[in-house]
């Protein structure tokens, strides 16, 4: 097994369909789409729920839009229609030194929350995971509508406003 540099956590992702915890979505308000659903999720998060079949990186996206991407090489890409798209939130790891954290957060975002710990994603079929996900996470927006539903929120973290146009 791949060890990451000063870490006790594999580099190579065995799975990359996860469940963002139920927790996260507290004070976050309503969504009208999940464009990265599992194919039977475990709880509603959105009014409508695009799967991995559906693929929803080409499909319309709509309304206020929660986005837990697949994270990897493909995360960048949707990041980019989250922010053209200018409504909805992000959830990511915090890899800040990196080109698509420059490319497409620090860059676009008018808002981040880095949120405290490190979070227990869950399986698809809703049960937690066994550990923890290895890396900080990050809320992301891209509009002030989001941002201001960060400020709000309760989950515990830093928020830091962008100066982006």
């Amino acid at each position: 097994m791949k060890q990451g540099m000063g870490s006790h956590q594999s580099t190579k992702m065995l799975n990359d369909e996860w469940i963002t915890p139920k927790h996260i979505f507290n004070g976050l308000g309503h969504f009208d789409l999940d464009p990265c659903a599992p194919l039977n999720p475990p709880y509603k998060i959105a009014d409508v729920h695009y799967s991995k079949e559906e693929n929803g990186l080409i499909k319309n996206w709509f309304g206020r839009v929660w986005l837990n991407p697949p994270y990897g090489n493909e995360t960048a890409k949707w990041l980019n229609k989250l922010s053209v798209h200018q409504n909805g939130i992000a959830l990511i790891f915090a890899r800040t030194e990196t080109k698509m954290f420059f490319e497409h957060v620090w860059n676009k975002a008018k808002a981040i929350k880095f949120i405290e710990g490190r979070l227990f994603f869950h399986y698809v079929d809703g049960t937690k995971a066994k550990s923890n996900s290895g890396a900080p996470s990050v809320l992301i927006a891209y509009d002030y509508y989001n941002a201001g539903i960060l400020i709000d929120s309760e989950i515990p973290g830093k928020l830091i406003f962008l100066n982006n146009k």
